[in-house]
Formats: C-alpha cells, structure tokens, sequence
C-alpha cells in the first residue's frame, strides 16, 4: 500500500509543481467541489483523481483551501501534505524548517532549527549518525509512516515552523497506481479519522 491509498482524501504535491487531490473513495459532490476551486479531473492508472497546474502560491492556497473545506463536510480522513498549497502573507523568506522526503517506505528529515530537531526527536525521528537528518524508526508501516509524518508537520505549524514535504512524485505522470480497491459510495461523514492532519 503507497501513503497515497491510506485516507479517503489525500492532497500532494508533484516536484514540478502540480497539486493533486486523490480520491480513495467516491464521495458525494466532490467532483462539483474540486472543478468549481479549479481543479480538473482525471483517471490515472486506477485512481480518480484531480489537477491543479502549477501557479501563483497564494492563489493555490486559496483554490485547495476552498475544497478541502468542501470536502470535510463529507469526511474527516482527509491529509494534506501538499507544499505547494502553503502560504501565510507572513511566511519567511528562505527554505522550511523541516523538510520531509519520503521515498520507497522511508522517510528522511532534515532540520534547519533546533526547535526543528526537537520538535522531531519529540515525535520518535531518530537522528543519522552525523546528525545531518532524522529518519523514523525501523519496521513501521506505511500507516505508521503517514501518522508520523501527519503529526511532525502539524505539530510544527502550530509552533511557527514551516516544513515541506517531498513525496518523490516528479510529475502527474508518476503518481502511483492505485492498491486500494474502490467502495460504494459514501453518503455522510465518516466519524473515525485513519490519520492526523491539519486544516487550515
């Protein structure tokens, strides 16, 4: 199972730019949802999918924010580890405090603070030998992987820390195919959420 399957609502981001919204389930108006805030729809090797091209941050933050509230109102399992959506009229200039790179079940951090390094060690991250970067314990599973990451960079939003999150997913062409077998649709909020996230 890829990160990607876990919640009924996932939202990345591409290296090149594009901010996707991926639907692990069919929930009620989200296509009206997602194609009103701009996005557009498409099926991708399995999933149903949708687009947002790359563009100016403040516009993308707005257009994703629009949507996902529209779609809380249908399900709590939604994550949101887009990068391209996050912007603050106050936000500092320079790279993120944390940056997350997350690649073939692992994910490796790096920290550019030492309320970073903390706020990671607080979390279970484990430093490299070098101290250069943290990585999560061994054996967890892709879920465990998902929580971790969930928990760190909403923890540091709340601190004032900025973090990114890279899911090794070059372009919209290299989304992974979909593992998760598709369900009836869902008519209501769902009341149990699989992960942590934030909201904006």
């Amino acid at each position: 199972m890829s990160l990607l399957d876990i919640p009924d609502v996932f939202i990345g981001s591409t290296d090149d730019g594009h901010t996707f919204v991926i639907l692990n389930r069919p929930i009620r108006d989200a296509d009206r949802l997602l194609t009103d805030a701009g996005f557009l729809p498409r099926e991708h090797h399995g999933r149903r999918l949708h687009l947002l091209p790359p563009g100016i941050a403040q516009d993308v933050h707005e257009r994703a924010g629009v949507a996902m509230y529209g779609l809380l109102a249908h399900t709590h399992d939604l994550v949101d580890l887009s990068w391209t959506t996050r912007w603050s009229p106050d936000q500092p200039a320079g790279g993120p405090d944390l940056h997350f790179q997350v690649r073939d079940g692992t994910v490796a951090v790096t920290a550019s603070t030492t309320a970073a390094r903390l706020l990671l060690e607080q979390h279970g991250f484990v430093p490299t030998a070098d101290g250069a970067s943290y990585h999560t314990r061994d054996g967890l599973d892709e879920r465990q992987l998902l929580s971790a990451v969930t928990a760190a960079e909403a923890h540091a939003y709340t601190h004032g820390l900025s973090a990114r999150v890279h899911l090794g997913i070059p372009t919209p062409a290299d989304i992974p195919a979909s593992t998760r077998r598709r369900s009836a649709p869902g008519t209501g909020p769902r009341t149990t959420p699989s992960a942590p996230r934030r909201t904006r």
